[in-house]
């Protein structure tokens, strides 16, 4: 009998414990199984391609090609573009599309011609938006003793390149004199991008000027903003050259009150052009490991003045791509120039050049050797 009695106890004790598993909270169950995404699941959410420095130099400029653009790499560069299986949303040429840098009625006739070769090519009509950002080469004027901001240059800009800037910009205030209505900010899915004119026009007679405040104060704001996962940094000049702080003409002589800023808010990277050439570097912030990249993308097309004669290493732009979990993709494009930098290479292919993920740690992929694959 006590038998009986000991296993209809047992059968009981282990129904009731099954029942109690059974039911227990969802949010529990979940907690002992976490999910689990697969890779299939990641997909990108958008991408957006970036590149500056396509006008040729001085001393090549002729009545066949008013815009002063390097055609033969403008024209590869649209082409492979709007070749690709999943096209870029925004296509940032960050500066000097043109030769200028001397005075409004060169700076118009140019600009003009730009646009019209724009109008005239097929990206013009693809899925991909251009937002045109001013390099010094559109908003400064040469003299013996430096360049200094081009009266009216501004103006010019916005009669041509408004259309290539997005309707729903939030436009800096003037402010301490500058004039800044080139400096903008707008969002595009969860990314925050600010933009600044890095040679905007003050009667100071100063080069490389920003709207310092009002460009931390955005960044600080897209930063407390929950529907902003990933800021960029858009401007013609960068602050780090080579690795190193340069706020000489070839940077940004206000970078260092921006910097700080950028890294405090985790900012992805501050995208430039200015130097003819590509660089990656992900200056060393020893608190976090690594932190925000400097990315110049001044490979578009201009003659290296590092190395004249020579040009560049390579001729194309950057794509950054990014993806539903997170992560940032950076594939940097390019075709091996030829032995003049204006010279038709249609036999050397465009190939990645530099492919890594955007990481806030230390890229574990270091810096890229443009040279590497090009005489």
């Amino acid at each position: 009998m006590n038998r009986i009695i000991w296993s209809c106890v047992i059968a009981l004790t282990v129904f009731c414990s099954c029942k109690n598993q059974s039911e227990k909270p969802e949010q529990e169950k979940k907690k002992e199984t976490p999910e689990v995404v697969s890779k299939e699941a990641v997909k990108p959410i958008f991408s957006f391609s970036f590149v500056g420095c396509n006008r040729i130099d001085r001393h090549n400029q002729s009545p066949s090609n008013p815009s002063t653009a390097n055609m033969y790499a403008l024209d590869r560069m649209y082409e492979h573009m709007n070749n690709l299986a999943q096209k870029p949303e925004i296509f940032f040429f960050l500066g000097d599309l043109v030769l200028a840098e001397s005075d409004t009625i060169h700076l118009n006739s140019q600009l003009n011609a730009w646009k019209k070769v724009y109008e005239n090519n097929p990206i013009s009509q693809s899925s991909i938006e251009l937002v045109a950002v001013p390099g010094n080469h559109e908003m400064l004027t040469y003299t013996p003793s430096g360049e200094i901001p081009l009266a009216r240059s501004t103006d010019v800009w916005l009669r041509y390149m408004k259309d290539y800037m997005p309707t729903s910009r939030k436009t800096a205030p003037d402010t301490l004199g500058l004039d800044n209505r080139l400096s903008f900010t707008f969002t595009k899915h969860n990314v925050g991008f600010v933009v600044m004119n890095t040679d905007t026009y003050n009667a100071n007679g100063l080069e490389g000027q920003v709207p310092v405040n009002w460009v931390n104060q955005q960044v600080e704001a897209f930063k407390k903003d929950t529907a902003i996962d990933h800021i960029f940094v858009v401007g013609h000049r960068p602050y780090y050259v080579g690795g190193n702080p340069d706020t000489g003409h070839g940077g940004l002589p206000q970078g260092g009150q921006l910097w700080p800023t950028f890294e405090e808010n985790r900012v992805v990277a501050m995208l430039s052009a200015h130097q003819h050439d590509y660089e990656r570097w992900q200056p060393i912030n020893d608190a976090l490991g690594g932190g925000t990249y400097q990315i110049v993308a001044g490979h578009g097309g201009s003659v290296n003045n590092r190395h004249v004669p020579h040009s560049p290493p390579f001729f194309g732009y950057s794509l950054i791509t990014v993806m539903s979990d997170g992560t940032i993709e950076l594939d940097t494009q390019g075709y091996c120039t030829g032995d003049t930098y204006l010279a038709p290479v249609p036999k050397n292919p465009m190939t990645s050049r530099d492919k890594t993920t955007l990481t806030w740690a230390k890229n574990p992929k270091g810096f890229p050797d443009p040279y590497e694959g090009c005489q």
